[in-house]
């Protein structure tokens, strides 16, 4: 990957960090001062389906609350949350996993984009800009205008960028949000909404490498990890639910990378507990638990997930996710046999090709362990047959003539 992809890569995630474990809504009705529809009862009830992936709940509610509320850009601003992150998650995009290595630039979604969705985010975004705009000419200070097309501008960034791979196109519109975002702090410190994307960037850019950071700088986005986790915290102590929720996500997600896992559990656990219909809150608590080094509360955690998918008790259920989790948990306890019954799991219920292959290559791995070399055999030729270019495929081809052992 050339330097500036990378770059764009970097900052362009930390765009989508706040909506990937939960699909939150970018908060815009959060401010110091109310907006007209701050207390409206459908943006209430459209932030509980959001937060709980009810998406077509949610746009209906945030419709009828844009239709009472016209004029509003916080209005149109939560619309466009809900249906850019409804399409993102249909075609597979809102997978933490595929955020974890740089196939993030050129990974097709798992289905193609609905054009009609693009013309309607288009239009949104047209909208609430302009609604924004007309306040901004009458006073350029307006902090909830600012904070508002800093929003707009953000989800333009996010959906031009993860849906349509046009990351210098996202990249502009990434440096303008935060822009906006900060001179809303500049105006009014306390306004601690606003900390939650600055922290995000700050602590993104700040954990780069030198020649990295300074790239960013010049872009217009400076870092600083420290700063950007004291911000996300104090993003925390908002008063209004959603912004709370969102510095959360992202606190336990940075909290993760630096490994300090009892904090970070703690949040998930406090926001899978608040969020019961969200299956990826589910997964990502069962995921720390693992990278924790937890392994047989995981294993208990995936299973968990697993029967809710079952029992429909989760919304927005992929069920492949948790089973490939389960199966690394098995694995790290030696329960070959029951990691390769959760792989298969997890290759059987993928949608995507790409996690399929590598689902049934890690299944074929374990019967190797199990000293089943014909069955996994016939795993590496089903891996090489679903896609002879890939990774997974480069793999199966080499364990087809040595078998896989365990590290």
């Amino acid at each position: 990957m050339k330097p500036y992809q990378r770059l764009l890569f970097v900052l362009c995630l930390g765009l989508v960090l706040v909506s990937l474990l939960c699909s939150a809504v970018a908060d815009t009705s959060s401010s110091p001062v109310p907006t007209r529809v701050d207390n409206d009862a459908n943006t209430r009830k459209g932030y509980d389906h959001f937060y709980n992936l009810e998406y077509d709940k949610a746009i209906h509610e945030f419709e009828l609350a844009q239709a009472a509320h016209p004029d509003d850009p916080f209005a149109v601003n939560h619309t466009l949350a809900a249906v850019v992150f409804r399409e993102l998650y249909r075609i597979g995009a809102l997978d933490t996993e595929a955020y974890a290595n740089d196939n993030f630039l050129t990974k097709k979604p798992a289905q193609p984009l609905d054009p009609a969705v693009r013309d309607r985010v288009k239009q949104l975004i047209d909208h609430a800009m302009a609604l924004s705009q007309a306040e901004l000419d009458k006073n350029p200070n307006d902090i909830n205008a600012l904070y508002a097309r800093g929003a707009t501008r953000a989800m333009n960034a996010t959906y031009i960028g993860v849906a349509n791979k046009a990351w210098l196109p996202s990249l502009r519109s990434a440096v303008a949000a935060r822009h906006d975002e900060e001179r809303v702090l500049e105006l009014d410190p306390k306004y601690v909404d606003a900390k939650l994307a600055v922290g995000t960037h700050l602590y993104i850019v700040g954990s780069l490498s030198w020649p990295m950071k300074v790239a960013a700088s010049v872009a217009g986005l400076p870092g600083n990890k420290q700063k950007g986790l004291d911000y996300l915290r104090e993003a925390m102590s908002s008063p209004h639910v959603e912004v709370a929720t969102d510095a959360k996500i992202i606190l336990a997600l940075f909290l993760r990378r630096e490994q300090r896992y009892a904090e970070a559990l703690q949040v998930v656990n406090g926001m899978q507990n608040e969020f019961p219909r969200n299956f990826l809150m589910a997964s990502e608590y069962a995921n720390l638990l693992n990278a924790a080094g937890h392994g047989q509360e995981a294993i208990t955690a995936y299973r968990k997930v697993i029967a809710g998918c079952r029992n429909n008790v989760y919304n927005g259920c992929k069920m492949e996710f948790a089973a490939f989790g389960l199966g690394e948990s098995l694995r790290g306890q030696r329960e070959y046999a029951q990691a390769a019954e959760a792989y298969e799991l997890a290759a059987s219920s993928a949608k995507d090709a790409e996690q399929r292959q590598k689902a049934t290559l890690s299944a074929g791995e374990m019967y190797d362990v199990l000293q089943k070399r014909d069955t996994a055999l016939e795993k590496y030729k089903t891996v090489i047959s679903e896609n002879s270019g890939s990774n997974s495929a480069d793999l199966a081809r080499h364990y087809m003539k040595q078998a896989y052992k365990t590290p």
